[in-house]
């Protein structure tokens, strides 16, 4: 995290502010496909190149976004927009996230009866199709390199099992969110109190060898 923040201290708030609004207007702007390639858009932009974010964060702001109501791609502008610069940063970059598809839609409703009917435009978005699959693989195998590097067997666990009940079982995928989160803090509560439960386990231990002691 030292490393991001050197980086960051080095520019001024105007040019944070600018480059956070230009990027994400950009991303929004040019990204066809769905909250999911719009992210890792953003993990190409401000972890690998900007190096404003290390990639343990946007996996967990990625996680974050999906799991909180609303769409994927402004979840995860006001995460990223709160980290580099904290409230301005979250404003800057959800209005440089919304602007373009609010732009664009309305151009669209209008039109919409000639948009609907256009032959080219059809086989456009159908072209697209791909590429949009391609660039959301991409993240997955991202996302999934990033929680194999931690060699966590819970984290792989779960993610394997998060995928057999997506892809194989059809779960619902706000369940699969739910207990993974639950895991989580249990996880959590057990690494934080592990020592005070070894410590009562070592005393009752102790107990019954003195109690064992005494009745010899």
């Amino acid at each position: 995290m030292g490393y991001q923040t050197s980086k960051l201290s080095q520019l001024s708030s105007r040019e944070i502010y600018w480059k956070l609004f230009t990027i994400t207007l950009t991303l929004s702007a040019c990204t066809f496909g769905g909250g999911f390639v719009i992210v890792t858009f953003m993990k190409h932009k401000f972890v690998d190149e900007l190096h404003w974010i290390d990639e343990q964060e946007m996996l967990d702001f990625t996680a974050l976004a999906q799991s909180c109501p609303g769409a994927i791609a402004v979840n995860a502008a006001i995460l990223v927009g709160w980290n580099v610069y904290g409230f301005a940063g979250m404003i800057v970059a959800t209005l440089g996230t919304i602007l373009p598809p609010m732009i664009i839609l309305s151009v669209v409703s209008f039109f919409y009866a000639i948009f609907s009917t256009n032959v080219w435009v059809a086989v456009v978005l159908k072209g697209m199709q791909a590429g949009v699959a391609a660039v959301i693989l991409d993240a997955a195998c991202s996302l999934g390199e990033s929680v194999l590097k931690e060699k966590s067997s819970l984290s792989i666990f779960i993610m394997t099992a998060a995928f057999v009940c997506d892809f194989f079982l059809e779960v619902n995928v706000v369940y699969i969110i739910l207990v993974a989160a639950c895991i989580g803090i249990i996880q959590f509560i057990w690494y934080q109190y592990r020592p005070f439960f070894l410590r009562q386990t070592q005393k009752e231990t102790q107990k019954q060898k003195c109690l064992q002691e005494t009745k010899l």
